[in-house]
């Protein structure tokens, strides 16, 4: 299609491109332009993406060519798309898989596209010291226990490498899917699903094994994890955030297979086994007796021969297990999560040692089809009392953040949110502990944190499912594997400074998609003229880039 005064997208030079919200056909536009681009931006009218090698390799690992990232940039360009841009996207493409790993005896066999890049890469500071060993003039002999860090090397070096070099078997476990789940509730495997199971299994093909699904809050990651695990058919080691999911993990995994209450073993603070599927979180594995001291609990990673391992919310992997699963580069990996933005900037690592991006949908998709319910963003500003406002004035940076999150006036407009949705089923979050044991005490309201046993958390969950209770005030430990169907109102009264994650895992919290169909709303308090706006605004990035907009409402100062 010819450039258009009517076109959304304005393509810059520097790789950038600029989205007009206001154009006629702009949700198409983003739409088109979000699985090969990344949002830098997003203010009122105009919205900045940018075109980044992990953009472009994570989306022909999906399996979109570089033509079609061209065109669609051609079909909704305003003005003509400059030639150096187009060039960019088809060479970075062209890169990945330039380089192969494939195996040769004991050994790995690193090939390269031609001599030139087999020299370039040889001279590389970083991957030069484990391709030492010269077969010939595009090829080198490498160690298999170098497989991980080669891999993130070459990623560095601007050449992802494809690696063919497959993967021990685990031991053999017989699991089938229910077609009937045991509560009784009927239970079929979704055809998105289903897809997203097979391109990261891909007929247990070379190019299979290993990668990462990406998939909203609320449309069944988990499922997709019990389908691989049914598809390799192999003992499986599952890493979750928390106990409170690796119990969600063990109720699906009996409802919804075959697996008995002894083939599911737990590796937590309550107990230490193993089984044929291993429940286990990110904490107790980075557990260390001092700073200095080694993780012993890494070792469960060899406690078995693991047929896959499984990363829950994949894009909070801790440091301790990166490096760990650079050693596992043998292993099928499969990483779950609703966003592949980390805060640390570690997205390359996720690609390299997890693998790239192997299937994703867009949130809008999902709503559209009713398999996740369709949801209002508000961010309300809440003025500071004049003393308030001179303790934020009179403070360090990090101090003021402190204080505009803790804003009193919060609980005023608190309360008339919740007198607006009285039918509502709320979840009220925070940052902040002395905040949300205020607010649970002033509503009368149950209030959950890291603290709170887990057979506590394990009963108010239960009365909120059986509507017997109709607000829960949670700290953090919210953000995560909270499963409330009903939950359909979600008020954060603080959050993590500008965390584009925290910001999608908290609306994931209510997308369930409900059974009368009714709308979920998700509110964000933030006190106005301080540094809460400015995060407030980085939080929403990720979900203005899935379709999500906000609205502001600016609050009058009585």
């Amino acid at each position: 299609m010819a450039p258009s005064p009517d076109n959304a997208l304005i393509v810059q030079s520097d790789c950038s491109v600029l989205l007009d919200v206001h154009a006629p056909r702009a949700e198409n536009a983003r739409a088109a332009l979000a699985p090969f681009a990344e949002l830098a931006k997003s203010p009122e009218h105009v919205h900045t993406f940018r075109l980044t090698p992990l953009s472009i390799w994570n989306a022909r690992a999906a399996g979109l060519p570089a033509e079609r990232m061209v065109a669609a940039l051609h079909e909704h360009a305003r003005y003509p798309v400059p030639p150096s841009v187009e060039q960019e996207i088809l060479e970075l493409a062209a890169r990945y898989g330039r380089v192969v790993i494939t195996r040769d005896g004991v050994y790995l066999r690193c090939t390269c596209l031609d001599e030139l890049t087999a020299e370039r890469l040889a001279r590389d500071r970083d991957a030069g010291q484990h391709l030492a060993e010269r077969i010939d003039g595009t090829s080198f002999r490498v160690d298999p226990g170098q497989r991980g860090v080669l891999k993130q090397a070459l990623l560095t070096a601007g050449f992802p490498a494809d690696d063919l070099a497959g993967y021990v078997a685990g031991e053999a476990m017989e699991i089938s899917l229910r077609e009937c789940a045991a509560s009784g509730a009927p239970f079929v495997v979704r055809e998105y699903q289903r897809q997203a199971a097979e391109s990261f299994y891909l007929a247990g093909s070379e190019r299979g094994g290993s990668g990462v699904i990406v998939l909203p809050c609320g449309a069944g990651k988990t499922i997709v994890g019990l389908v691989a695990i049914k598809m390799v058919g192999q003992t499986a080691l599952v890493l979750t955030t928390s106990l409170t999911s690796v119990k969600q993990w063990r109720r699906e995994l009996l409802d919804k297979t075959s697996l008995r209450p002894d083939d599911i073993a737990e590796y937590t603070g309550e107990q230490k086994s193993t089984g044929p599927v291993t429940l286990t979180t990110y904490q107790i594995l980075t557990w260390r007796a001092n700073r200095e001291g080694e993780f012993p609990h890494l070792e469960l990673f060899r406690a078995r021969s693991w047929g896959l391992i499984l990363y829950d919310e994949v894009h909070l992997l801790p440091a301790p297990v990166f490096r760990a699963t650079a050693d596992l580069q043998a292993r099928r990996r499969m990483g779950l999560t609703a966003t592949l933005v980390r805060e640390d900037g570690r997205e390359a690592d996720v690609f390299a040692l997890i693998g790239p991006k192997r299937f994703d949908v867009p949130w809008k998709d999902l709503e559209r089809q009713a398999w996740i319910a369709s949801a209002t963003c508000v961010e309300e500003r809440v003025p500071m009392s004049a003393e308030r406002r001179m303790e934020y004035a009179l403070a360090d940076r990090r101090s003021q953040f402190r204080i505009a999150a803790e804003n009193p006036a919060k609980m005023a407009r608190l309360r008339r949110l919740l007198d607006d949705h009285r039918d509502g089923r709320v979840l009220i979050i925070g940052e902040y502990i002395a905040q949300v044991e205020a607010i649970a005490k002033e509503l009368d309201a149950p209030l959950v944190t890291g603290k709170t046993p887990q057979s506590e958390r394990e009963q108010i969950y239960d009365r909120f499912r059986r509507n017997e209770l109709h607000c829960i005030v949670l700290s953090k430990v919210g953000n995560f594997a909270i499963d409330l169907p009903d939950a359909d109102v979600l008020i954060q009264v603080s959050g993590m400074f500008g965390s584009r994650q925290e910001e999608a895992q908290r609306l994931g919290r209510i997308l369930r998609p409900k059974s009368d169909g009714r709308t979920a709303h998700f509110f964000t308090l933030v006190s106005r003229d301080t540094r809460e706006e400015e995060f407030a605004h980085h939080r929403k990035l990720f979900l203005t880039e899935q379709g999500y907009s906000y609205q502001v409402v600016i609050a009058d100062d009585r």
